[in-house]
């Protein structure tokens, strides 16, 4: 996007609007965003057990990261799950990528953005759903994900990874495996969320430490997930 079509798009989002003009507008979004459902949840009904895999859609197919999150994907397929990302480049399109390689279901969940957000070519051709709107795309990423796996990222990454947690927190969705990869990279997180939030605050309770899980290789990260589900039973999270 040029300057001149940043400043274009900002123009109009503060471009003054009437009263009936706004309430007709929101009229409207909500046949929108009930289309959004009714094609996420018809299509994702039917895949069966998946994992949704995140994390930056900036990582670059060299990156150690990246080799990760494939290998991760790939060994999920083999144990008979389908991957969800969403649907992007960097570690979203290596997941695909590694669930195709796997013959497993490639799912690709896409937001429209004006910048960096791409459908990447290893998603499945019946399985990329577009969405306008963020909270139905992250609705469908925890109704029908079995586990989440959270690569390095960014604010994305963590938005999506702090409701997943807290949805399971605050038990309004079923308890699920979440697994970090990357312990140089959450480290840090991690000790300011014990020492500071837990310790210091009071903030949460010691249990939520168990809410999720701290590996560094594909394997263990697939492991968790397998071990999980040989105790609990496979189904929609809502």
């Amino acid at each position: 996007m040029t300057d001149k079509e940043k400043e274009e798009f900002i123009r109009k989002a503060f471009d003054k609007r009437d009263w009936t003009e706004i309430k007709g507008n929101d009229s409207w979004m909500i046949f929108k965003v009930m289309a959004e459902f009714v094609d996420g949840f018809e299509k994702l009904a039917r895949i069966g057990p998946c994992v949704s895999i995140f994390g930056s859609a900036r990582t670059h197919v060299n990156k150690t990261h990246y080799k990760l999150a494939e290998e991760t994907a790939y060994l999920l397929t083999q144990s008979g799950f389908g991957i969800i990302t969403g649907g992007g480049p960097g570690i979203m399109e290596a997941a695909n990528k590694g669930a195709n390689r796997g013959g497993g279901h490639s799912v690709g969940l896409n937001i429209e953005l004006p910048f960096e957000q791409k459908a990447n070519k290893y998603i499945d051709n019946d399985k990329l759903i577009f969405f306008d709107y963020f909270f139905v795309r992250k609705v469908m990423f925890m109704k029908y994900a079995q586990g989440f796996i959270v690569l390095p990222g960014g604010f994305g990454t963590l938005d999506e990874l702090f409701e997943a947690l807290t949805l399971v927190q605050t038990q309004k969705v079923a308890r699920f495996p979440v697994v970090l990869v990357g312990k140089k990279f959450w480290g840090g997180m991690l000790k300011w969320i014990e020492e500071v939030m837990l310790e210091e605050e009071k903030n949460i309770k010691q249990e939520d430490l168990n809410l999720f899980r701290l590996v560094d290789t594909p394997e263990e990260a697939v492991e968790h997930i397998n071990n999980f589900y040989a105790k609990h039973r496979l189904k929609p999270n809502f």
